[in-house]
């Protein structure tokens, strides 16, 4: 398959954003780990084996079949300087024909917060998107109370457009979500239909 010999990497002012490696499995692992109580209010509840090395191995194997396939793109965050593992953006459910668009999750650790890691991240995906991915719209979801997710998403473009009942099960319990999207400037992305 053509697709899956397919390089992803983004280049930003301080960072890399590349997939994950199997190699990458003791600093992703070490940096959940440190951040869980972080992390866990704002996400799905973590599988018992989540930390583990054959979760992450799936994780990894996902990443790449998504990639080949274009119906994601899962991306590590890494500081340039000292190659030191950040955090993960993934523009995931990437829709063709006549929606152009996809979804966008991401996490940083706990220690990187508040740094304008994440802003920066965000915009490298959403011009990527854009520009190499010929998409129209992205969209992202986060809890109505996660001031600082809503804040980097509305510093990076992104407009409130209302909220979904019950859009995902976080921590446990199915939740509200206050929607977002990032409309492509001239909206003329390419449909392969009609």
């Amino acid at each position: 398959m053509l697709g899956l010999k397919r390089k992803v990497r983004i280049e930003t002012e301080r960072m890399t954003l590349r997939p994950p490696a199997h190699g990458d499995f003791n600093d992703w692992a070490a940096l959940r780990a440190s951040s869980a109580s972080f992390l866990i209010p704002w996400e799905p509840a973590w599988a018992r084996d989540h930390l583990g090395r054959k979760a992450f191995t799936n994780r990894v194997y996902w990443s790449q079949r998504a990639i080949g396939s274009g119906s994601a793109l899962p991306l590590f965050l890494v500081r340039r300087c000292d190659n030191v593992l950040l955090g993960a953006i993934t523009l995931d459910n990437i829709r063709r024909g006549p929606a152009q668009s996809g979804t966008l999750g991401y996490w940083i650790g706990q220690p990187f917060a508040r740094q304008g890691y994440m802003r920066e991240a965000i915009e490298a995906v959403v011009h990527h998107a854009f520009v190499m991915r010929d998409l129209s719209r992205i969209e992202a979801a986060c809890l109505p109370e996660n001031a600082a997710s809503r804040g980097v998403l509305e510093k990076c473009g992104f407009k409130y457009e209302g909220v979904a009942q019950s859009y995902l099960q976080i921590n446990g319990r199915w939740r509200n979500h206050v929607l977002y999207s990032n409309l492509r400037g001239d909206r003329r992305g390419r449909t392969e239909v009609g």
